[in-house]
């Protein structure tokens, strides 16, 4: 296998990774204002992402890393092209990250409440333009023949693009749902599970559609493979969560999030970033990447300390095992 085969690979499991964790996190966040109902339980809701969420978020600054290493052509037009939603994302990152440190700084509702609004939105945002970002590039959106992006911000707003916008958000919603069903106990989580059943309808009709719109424009039987491991797994999930089976219905959503991640990167593959303007401009993985010895020095730095990382944050999830419930949080913070 090619050395850029294997990047592309790396970058697709990166990017598996970090949205099957950090679409918890997005989840959970978004929870904070739908299903808490004072702030003893939003508290419940964010401790229970408080020890992981950061070490979730390496996933994206390891794949954007190596895409900016081994593919640079696609790292230069993907962020200049994107600028807009891709900043947007960031910023929100940024100030979702914020409002987790400081929220708790002052024992003040008015203090807390705004700081909850920012994890609200810094995880609403995210969610769906996480989406809309990886429908256009696998739909294909305007390149010249110098690679670079010739559209303007309204080209990313399309049916098929805002289609993955919306299956993200609901999918994450029940994905963070479930997972808060699996770390709390009492009134909380029977509230989580009815949530999940709510919005899981509406997540796995919008998928369906999805990895069907996919699938028919790939033409591709892996495709087709990967779509179907995603719809049978969200249903599996949903029945699993509404049988109380907390850690089998978030395997369930942990592994459809996976499987239509990886069917994105199946339909787009030899291609990195389709041009909509002629088949002639596209960026492959062969005309976007680096060096070969670039690719060869990536690699074994890759095999070193990829298992380092993948042990240590399964540790800290181990550690962080148990359930909480609103009995563990101190009326006041002081």
């Amino acid at each position: 296998m090619e050395l850029t085969t294997v990047w592309f690979i790396l970058i697709a499991v990166l990017f598996v990774g970090y949205f099957v964790l950090e679409g918890f996190d997005f989840g959970v966040g978004m929870l904070v204002g739908l299903m808490a109902k004072d702030d003893r339980e939003r508290r419940v809701l964010i401790n229970t992402i408080g020890p992981v969420w950061d070490g979730n978020e390496v996933w994206l600054l390891v794949g954007g890393g190596a895409m900016f290493a081994a593919f640079p052509e696609w790292y230069a037009t993907l962020f200049s092209g994107f600028y807009l939603p891709l900043f947007m994302i960031l910023v929100a990152l940024i100030i979702r990250g914020v409002a987790f440190e400081y929220r708790g700084k002052r024992d003040d509702q008015a203090w807390r409440d705004r700081w909850d609004w920012a994890i609200i939105v810094g995880s609403f945002l995210p969610a769906l333009l996480w989406g809309v970002a990886f429908a256009n590039i696998v739909r294909g959106v305007p390149i010249n023949e110098a690679h670079e992006y010739t559209g303007g911000f309204f080209n990313l707003l399309n049916p098929y693009a805002l289609l993955g916008g919306l299956v993200t958000l609901t999918v994450f919603l029940v994905h963070g749902a479930v997972f808060v069903a699996l770390k709390t106990v009492g009134d909380i989580r029977d509230r989580a599970h009815a949530f999940a059943q709510r919005v899981g309808g509406l997540a796995a009709v919008l998928a369906v559609l999805f990895i069907a719109w996919t699938a028919v424009d790939a033409g591709k039987l892996s495709v087709w493979v990967a779509g179907a491991i995603a719809g049978v797994a969200l249903l599996g999930g949903l029945a699993a969560s509404l049988r109380g089976r907390d850690g089998w219905a978030f395997l369930g959503t942990a592994v459809a999030i996976a499987a239509v991640v990886a069917m994105l990167f199946l339909a787009l593959f030899p291609n990195v970033m389709p041009s909509s303007t002629s088949e002639l401009f596209n960026l492959t993985t062969e005309n976007a990447s680096s060096t070969p010895y670039t690719l060869k020095i990536m690699t074994w730095v890759a095999v070193f300390f990829t298992p380092i990382v993948v042990l240590y944050q399964a540790w800290s999830y181990w550690v962080f095992r148990k359930r909480i419930g609103v009995h563990h949080i101190p009326a006041s913070l002081h």
